[in-house]
């Protein structure tokens, strides 16, 4: 008689890609720190994007670009988030863009995103799709 173990529950990391747990990857600014980075807002917008928190991707849209609501559809399966490139973005920066693409089930998204900082948080601004 053989004997069946259990499913052994496996830590995963964030859904952003990053090896920590949500909690302490992009959860944190899901609750309202604020991410250092145009990178770090990046990675936190798609984890939002992942968990469907549709009031955190408003709050971190600049408000002259801000749509009224925000209908996120359910059925989209999110998969991976690749982070191709930044520019500028530190501390010293007021702008910056982080060009990625996002995988989801059926096809994936390009897009070089810009982002500016706003009362001294970063906000997404707006993005170029990419081929």
């Amino acid at each position: 008689m053989s004997r069946r173990s259990s499913p052994r529950s496996v830590p995963v990391g964030c859904p952003c890609g990053l090896p920590a747990p949500y909690d302490g990857c992009c959860g944190r600014f899901h609750r309202g720190a604020a991410a250092p980075t145009p990178e770090a807002l990046m990675r936190s917008r798609y984890s939002a994007f992942v968990r469907l928190d549709a009031p955190y991707l408003l709050r971190t849209w600049h408000p002259a670009a801000r749509p009224a609501r925000l209908d996120l559809d359910p059925g989209t399966r999110w998969t991976s988030l690749e982070i191709l490139a930044t520019t500028e973005g530190t501390a010293f920066h007021g702008t910056g863009t982080v060009t990625f693409r996002a995988t989801y089930r059926g096809g994936a998204l390009h897009e070089r995103s810009r982002f500016e900082r706003v009362e001294g948080a970063w906000v997404y601004v707006d993005g170029d799709f990419l081929e």
